[in-house]
């Protein structure tokens, strides 16, 4: 793959080519691509990857795997997102291509730990095993052979020899004959379906698995996991030298930390919300972290630099003016014995300059999900940060409790912190205070959960977040680093002379 700041030399490819280039909606993306693409349709497409993926996982957390309201709305997000997904559709051409380049792209940002590819790893296998799912039974065996999956469907007499063990073995064929006559089995060794057997959903005879067509899935997704985790470790030894490119860098830097969501820095809401509203607000439409900020300040009259940054930019967010914001942290700071005078001097230009009033005149961003958790962890006598990801299980549940969410509830968002699934978790915290079901969003934003909790309680009126820019990456470490990457990208945009060439090798021994 090549990139270059100027256009995109799109491949001219007639029908026939196109089609050969991707014959499948699905792939074990076994060839990187080697096209030019611009430097910002690179991020473009790493971007829709990386929202592509947080859906999967949030469906994931949220329904049972293969059911049918996971499968529809997996769907709707692919659709969406323009991705490729069915087989039968006519001029899948650009959605293949993008699936193909951007799960590339991203192997690059998510190879850099163990936990990202972990991560990785795990929703690119859920995406495979949806799109699998509803590939044509005609079109698996295709799809095998061109994945380099070279199993053997036995033939109908070897079949009938073992038609008694296969049905008792195979629980997905319900014990019925008409079911097995008219389904493929596969011999397959033993090692490659160690899945199957561990579940007891498999005939093993003589050192080989008797599979059924229905549950070869669980072999494909074994092979598909152990080829990417050796990809992923192989572009992890080569990362040095991608990152040495001062037009990537930047990029891949915060690539797997962005937040991909709206951007709340815009105050379409400023002076719609009075002080007196807040207290009243934080218990109905705060989400935990801030609940718990506002709480705190209002005790102790004080919170340290973490917790006025993270806390003051959601209140800015939401729409406090620059005026509110100093009448507000001034009353509050001055209750807990403060002098007015220092008050002025000491924190009244940390807020103007929050605003862009002061220093480099840079208009802060409230902080989204990913940011709280991944960066500046509390230490003690701090009450910024994540209460599901910073919190010890215990206390969480005692606050949840104080919450009046019920047993039930607290076990739930429990096991879902315990899976590591934190803005889930704040999710179903969500759904079980409003009395929804199914809040219809993925929680990606402090800001957002306050917008769509006044949304509901409100009826769509009053304090509601009016349709903002277009959806837009916040990278995780600083506005600095934010401004750097996008002068960075300027920059490379601007560069119509440079090309990288030979990315293919980063993928590769």
């Amino acid at each position: 793959m090549q990139f270059s700041g100027g256009m995109r030399k799109k491949l001219r490819l007639g029908g026939d080519q196109r089609k050969a280039s991707y014959p499948h909606s699905l792939q074990f993306y076994l060839e990187p691509p080697s096209e030019n693409i611009s430097l910002i349709e690179f991020e473009s497409l790493a971007i829709d990857r990386v929202k592509l993926l947080k859906a999967v996982e949030n469906l994931g957390v949220s329904y049972v795997k293969g059911i049918e309201p996971y499968q529809s709305k997996l769907e709707n997000e692919i659709r969406r997102l323009k991705f490729s997904f069915r087989e039968s559709l006519e001029d899948e051409y650009e959605p293949r291509r993008k699936d193909h380049i951007s799960h590339f792209i991203l192997r690059l940002a998510y190879c850099q730990s163990e936990d990202l590819r972990r991560w990785f790893i795990q929703q690119e296998m859920d995406l495979l095993r949806f799109r699998f799912s509803i590939l044509p039974k005609d079109k698996i065996r295709n799809f095998l052979k061109d994945s380099h999956l070279q199993f053997e469907a036995i033939s109908d007499d070897e079949k009938s020899l073992r038609v008694q063990e296969i049905l008792a073995s195979s629980p997905s064929l319900c014990g019925s004959k008409l079911d097995l006559d008219s389904e493929s089995v596969y011999k397959i060794p033993f090692a490659d379906a160690l899945d199957l057997f561990r579940g007891r959903k498999v005939y093993l005879e003589g050192g080989f698995a008797y599979v059924p067509l229905r549950d070869i899935v669980a072999i494909v997704l074994n092979e598909f996991r152990a080829k990417l985790s050796k990809a992923l470790a192989l572009t992890a030894r080569s990362l040095p030298a991608v990152q040495s490119d001062e037009r990537l860098q930047p990029l891949l830097n915060h690539l797997s930390h962005s937040y991909t969501g709206q951007d709340y820095s815009i105050q379409k809401n400023a002076g719609k919300i009075s002080l007196d509203q807040i207290d009243s607000l934080s218990t109905k439409s705060f989400p935990p972290c801030m609940r718990q900020l506002h709480k705190a300040l209002r005790e102790n009259h004080h919170l340290r630099h973490g917790g006025r940054m993270q806390y003051g930019l959601f209140l800015k967010g939401i729409g406090l003016t620059l005026e509110q914001a100093l009448q507000f942290w001034k009353q509050e700071f001055i209750r807990g014995k403060m002098d007015p005078d220092k008050f002025d001097k000491g924190y009244s230009y940390n807020i103007r300059h929050s605003f862009g009033k002061e220093g480099k005149r840079t208009d802060y961003t409230p902080f989204s999900c990913l940011k709280i958790i991944l960066t500046n962890p509390p230490g003690q006598g701090d009450y910024h940060g994540c209460p599901f990801r910073h919190s010890d299980p215990e206390l969480l549940k005692q606050k949840l409790q104080s919450y009046k969410i019920s047993p039930a509830g607290i076990n739930q968002i429990l096991d879902l912190v315990k899976g590591t699934h934190y803005q889930v978790a704040c999710q179903k915290y969500f759904e079980m205070i409003h009395n929804v079901d199914d809040c219809g969003f993925s929680l990606n934003h402090p800001n957002q959960f306050f917008f769509e909790s006044q949304r509901i309680l409100n009826g769509s009126k009053d304090i509601r977040k009016e349709s903002i820019q277009p959806e837009t990456p916040q990278p995780k470490p600083s506005v600095q680093k934010t401004k750097d990457a996008s002068s960075a990208l300027a920059y490379l945009n601007s560069s119509l002379e440079m090309d990288m060439e030979g990315l293919e090798d980063y993928f590769s021994e």
